[in-house]
């Protein structure tokens, strides 16, 4: 198995592991922007290195022959389409967000960027939905979900009042909701961890605002995995009041799989319901998502039931399970159109 792919921006490459990795993808921008992979020049950079990183892409597959070329981000629509549409069949696609944060999409886009794959894998049965109002038979759709990160061995039971905010900090994710609500949970304290890729100053003010700004510890930029693991351990119930976006969060997956209870917006709402990981309150909506939060912290046997949650999503969401329907995936896929 190869994994084609660009050089790390944040962190260290994990070690292949019954793979290889070739660093292809925007090798000269990557490595220039590690230091700064916010900078201004970012997207001049990366645009100068597209089209020979694409030539170099294509160039790879058609010598290595492979029986699957699976692709997991295709974020510029019809010019990604432009080459994807011509990677050897049969091909895959994984849509991490069916549709763009904004909400927004051109539908005839996507109907022909998801329709040049042979299969497609959304991570709820959200995305399929969507898939399915873009003309993609369902047939041709694979639910694979989001897997954790970093799982430890030996997780303690959740205790205390803290919640965590974790991810990338983004509109769309729905942080100022999380504060309005922080007002109407008496001694609880919040930490903000992540890298902003949206104005922070507007959260800091209303915080201010709201009398809370005492009660919130902001850790700010990139975290390292002992770094995540810690702040999983101090905290009580991670919070994700999305108001909008993917269907699926890796930053979710990752704090059922440090044992976190998850208080979610009815965005991301099927995995903590399936698993009965947490709670799920309806989106833009401060004061229930304030009702929820209080329930598990006030309400020791509430809390100790969502953590027992956690545990049957961290057996589903492992990365063994995850392996395993992605060989099933591929088998069957050789199976049916590996003639094309």
């Amino acid at each position: 198995m190869d994994l084609l792919t660009s050089p790390f921006s944040f962190g260290e490459a994990p070690e292949p592991d019954g793979y290889r990795r070739s660093e292809l993808f925007l090798p000269l921008s990557s490595r220039l922007l590690r230091r700064s992979p916010r900078s201004k020049l970012r997207v001049p950079l990366k645009a100068a290195e597209y089209v020979p990183s694409v030539a170099l892409l294509l160039g790879r597959l058609r010598r290595a022959r492979p029986d699957v070329a699976h692709v997991q981000w295709l974020p510029l629509g019809r010019r990604d389409l432009v080459w994807a549409s011509r990677l050897p069949r049969p091909r895959v696609l994984t849509a991490h967000n069916v549709l763009p944060h904004s909400g927004e999409a051109d539908a005839g886009e996507r109907r022909a960027l998801y329709g040049a794959f042979d299969r497609v894998v959304v991570h709820t049965r959200g995305g399929a939905e969507q898939l399915a109002q873009f003309g993609i038979p369902a047939e041709r759709i694979v639910r694979i979900p989001h897997g954790t990160f970093n799982t430890p061995t030996s997780i303690e039971p959740p205790a205390g009042r803290t919640l965590l905010f974790f991810g990338l900090i983004r509109r769309y994710k729905g942080l100022d909701l999380l504060v309005r609500a922080l007002a109407e949970v008496p001694d609880a304290r919040l930490v903000i961890a992540g890298d902003p890729l949206d104005p922070i100053e507007p959260i800091r003010a209303l915080a201010v605002e709201l009398d809370v700004a005492d009660r919130i510890e902001w850790r700010l930029g990139y975290l390292q995995e002992n770094e995540i693991e810690l702040l999983m351990r101090d905290a009580t119930l991670a919070v994700f009041p999305y108001r909008g976006g993917e269907s699926a969060s890796g930053a979710l997956a990752t704090a059922l799989g440090h044992g976190r209870p998850a208080v979610v917006s009815d965005v991301l709402g099927e995995l903590v319901e399936e698993h009965g990981a947490g709670a799920v309150v309806p989106r833009e909506n401060p004061g229930a998502l304030a009702a929820a939060i209080r329930e598990l912290l006030d309400d020791p046997a509430a809390l100790n039931r969502a953590f027992r949650g956690t545990e049957a999503a961290r057996r589903a969401l492992s990365w063994d399970a995850i392996a395993e329907a992605h060989e099933r995936l591929y088998s069957d896929l050789l199976a049916k159109v590996g003639g094309l």
